[in-house]
């Protein structure tokens, strides 16, 4: 069981060094985008039509009990035919009204998928505003980007170590004087850089980034 860990940890340094590499040399940061429900997943789509076409392949990811949130995503893409991206869909961590015991087992479930979407997709940027079904986003691609930082220092003959994935959360900008659950969990586990759109929220979270209204 061991030896088979250990293989398979070997195997996804080894991958993602290599698709790092052929990645950059394409000029392209593929960017996985996390779209909450309602007002939040308004808000990150105002974004993503921000980013520069360099931003792709862009991977959409809503919760799996959330089916209007990738036909908004649709909606936006199919404007221009040339862009490159899909839509993939994540349990949901925990259903409002959801005790915490049960709320254990699914927000595993949602972890699992996570990681599975991350090594599938290898992103160079995660963007994310919304509820829970960030979080465990976040938290995978963190985790492909501390391996495969350690896969840089592994690597013969590059003495280069590049950043291997960007995870930011952009606050709603309803969130005037404290952050929603989400991003508190996110900034104070430095798993996500945290974007405010109120100066009056770095009093409480220095740490994060205050950029203005956004959306």
């Amino acid at each position: 069981m061991l030896l088979e860990i250990l293989l398979f940890f070997f195997a996804v340094v080894i991958g993602c060094n290599y698709y790092a590499t052929r990645l950059f040399s394409h000029g392209k940061c593929s960017t996985m985008l996390v779209l909450g429900s309602g007002g939040h997943t308004a808000e990150l789509l105002s974004y993503v039509r921000l980013l520069p076409q360099s931003y792709t392949p862009r991977i959409y990811v809503s919760a799996s009990t959330d089916s209007l949130s990738g036909k908004k995503a649709i909606e936006l893409e199919s404007k221009d035919k040339k862009n490159d991206y899909l839509i993939e869909e994540l349990p949901r961590a925990r259903e409002i009204g959801q005790s915490f015991f049960s709320s254990f087992f699914t927000t595993s479930c949602a972890l699992i998928s996570a990681v599975v979407l991350v090594l599938k997709h290898q992103p160079q940027l995660v963007l994310c505003n919304g509820p829970g079904t960030c979080v465990p986003v976040c938290f995978a691609a963190r985790l492909f980007h501390i391996i495969c930082n350690i896969g840089s220092c592994m690597s013969f003959g590059s003495g280069e170590r590049r950043r291997r994935t960007a995870v930011v959360f952009v606050e709603s900008v309803c969130r005037t004087r404290s952050l929603s659950l989400s991003g508190r969990l996110l900034y104070h586990l430095r798993l996500a850089k945290v974007i405010v759109q109120w100066p009056g929220l770095l009093e409480n979270y220095p740490r994060a980034q205050y950029l203005g209204l956004l959306s």
